[in-house]
């Protein structure tokens, strides 16, 4: 059953962000990408026009000595209506050209041109600044509109040049417009906050309902002008259920969802896609009623630089130690990493720059972490996941890749476990997808109809199917997705992959059931509460599946936190 994607609304798990009554309309995908953290674009008005007189503007306007305008870039124009003057003189004396452009998809631009003239023939030239251009023509007064899609992010010099060829004059004007959507660095996992030792803040713990800013532009070779960065957060030192959120901090307010969940005595784990402030600050919230200990690990970041798109897989599984796949038989010794190999192999390239994991550690002996990092590079300091003896435990990773298309996984503890890496997807120069990121909405809940879900509990060993992608949103590659399971009954796990089928006509059969994903993306046993991010495919049809693979009923709440689009 399809439940209609609402906008921000919260449920009321416990120890998770809660705010007023949900919204019940149907927004979805499609308003939340035109609310995005998008391009706010240019508007370069028509004052700012460069005329240029052309050869033959004498015999043209019956004139001796015509003036010409030195051509200059629109944007840096200061002098331009000395610049509309300098050919006032012609027969077309008003021209002049109004250009702005906008977006609300990763790489695509809008731009709307509105020109002033006397009625005559124009021929228009758009350049895009990226060594492209389109071609058009108008009669007098005129409104144009173009769209265009980069390959890349990035800032181009857009250019509009309208040409009155009978009067011999030339009128042109632009911006600069950067695109919405960020391309990802890979970064060496390096720890940039730590309040128990005083990394990145007072070495005190953040009070309950308190928050604590995280430096990211400038810190860690981290450049200035980053749009959006992965952080590995984790909560410790707990001693009460709660919640925490991630949000830019100065200047946003604080979204009603949450990325990672806590409960008493437990370290507990989320990677976190966040925008970063424009001050180049990150906000980390504690929902809880008591103080606790943040870690945060950087481990990429996205620019308007030229850098790695994303492409996205059906989840994969490229290690299982219990069954010696990707790596040796047997469990992980203390203190060991092993080496995997994962560009190259299966439908991921050789050349990648890093790769979108869900790891999991199962049946360890002792407490302890495990850390993923590049093939080539030293064990860092970072941890991705933390677990207590017996447990199994998940958490999403994005992890350098070698040039030789490996990965290492360290297990940090000293008793020995056994270690599951699933693919999702990869990074690489050769993918175009980037990161549009939303204001965060929840778009499910399995216990309130508000959010347009009839279905009941998350009911075991069948899954929820549900329709991301609207009409006008097009080239999505994937979602960046915030999965909570609670009200657990017992031990099972989630997996979440496209839908190979479209979803059913109003009315009409039942879609066929969809082939169970062998990948998992959290583990829970009874009465917990657990969170993990998704970076999932909504595949040909945009539609993604989540299963419940437990023997027991459960809830399951989504939050939507942006999408990979390559339009």
């Amino acid at each position: 059953m399809t439940a209609a994607l609402v906008a921000a609304g919260l449920g009321i798990i416990p120890g998770t962000a809660q705010a007023a009554d949900p919204v019940p309309a149907a927004a979805g995908v499609a308003e939340a990408i035109a609310k995005a953290f998008t391009s706010e674009g240019f508007h370069s008005p028509a004052d700012r026009t460069i005329r240029t007189t052309l050869p033959g503007a004498a015999a043209a306007n019956g004139k001796t000595n015509a003036k010409t305008a030195t051509p200059q870039s629109a944007q840096s124009a200061q002098s331009a209506p000395a610049a509309v003057a300098a050919a006032d003189a012609g027969a077309n004396p008003a021209l002049a050209v109004d250009v702005s452009g906008t977006s609300h998809t990763a790489h695509g631009i809008e731009l709307t041109t509105l020109i002033t003239s006397a009625d005559f023939a124009l021929g228009v030239v758009i350049d895009w600044g990226d060594g492209k251009t389109d071609t058009a023509t108008a009669q007098g007064n005129a409104e144009l509109h173009h769209s265009h899609t980069y390959d890349k992010s990035g800032e181009y010099q857009v250019k509009v040049t309208v040409t009155d060829t009978a009067n011999a004059v030339q009128a042109a004007n632009g911006g600069a417009f950067l695109t919405p959507g960020s391309d990802f660095t890979p970064h060496t996992p390096t720890r940039l906050l730590d309040t128990r030792d005083g990394t990145g803040a007072p070495a005190t713990k953040v009070p309950g309902l308190g928050s604590v800013r995280v430096k990211i532009a400038g810190n860690a070779a981290v450049p200035a002008g980053v749009t959006a960065v992965a952080l590995n957060v984790t909560v410790t030192e707990t001693v009460d259920s709660g919640y925490v959120t991630a949000w830019p901090g100065t200047g946003y307010d604080r979204p009603g969802t949450s990325n990672l969940n806590y409960t008493a005595g437990r370290s507990v784990p989320n990677l976190v896609i966040v925008p970063v402030g424009e001050d180049g600050y990150v906000e980390l919230y504690n929902g809880g009623p008591q103080p606790v200990d943040l870690i945060a690990d950087v481990t990429g970041y996205f620019t308007r630089a030229s850098a790695g798109g994303y492409t996205s897989m059906t989840p994969a599984r490229f290690v299982d130690t219990r069954e010696g796949l990707g790596a040796p038989r047997g469990k992980l010794a203390a203190r060991t990493a092993f080496t995997t190999r994962i560009g190259g192999l299966e439908s991921v390239p050789q050349g990648i720059t890093a790769v979108a994991l869900n790891v999991t550690v199962t049946e360890p002996g002792g407490p302890g972490h495990l850390t993923a990092f590049s093939g080539d590079g030293p064990v860092p300091t970072a941890s991705n996941l933390n677990f207590v003896p017996g447990q199994t435990v998940a958490n999403a990773v994005i992890v350098p890749v070698a040039t030789d298309g490996t990965i290492k996984v360290f297990n940090g503890s000293w008793s020995a476990a056994h270690v599951v890496v699933d693919v999702v997807g990869y990074y690489s120069k050769d993918s175009k997808a980037a990161f549009l990121p939303f204001t965060p909405f929840r778009t499910l809940d399995t216990r309130e109809e508000a959010y347009g879900w009839p279905g009941g509990r998350f009911r075991a060993r069948e899954y929820i199917t549900q329709g991301f992608t609207p009409e006008a949103a097009t080239g999505v590659e994937a979602y960046v997705l915030n999965t909570t399971v609670t009200g657990t009954g017992g031990t099972g796990y989630l997996s979440v992959a496209p839908s190979p089928h479209p979803l059913p006509a109003e009315g009409g059969p039942a879609a066929p059931t969809a082939p169970r994903p062998g990948s998992s993306t959290l583990n829970w046993t009874a009465g917990e509460t657990v969170p993990n991010l998704v970076q999932a495919s909504d595949g040909d049809h945009g539609v993604i599946t989540f299963w419940n693979q437990g023997y027991q009923d459960a809830d399951l709440v989504l939050d939507v936190f942006g999408v990979y689009q390559s339009k």
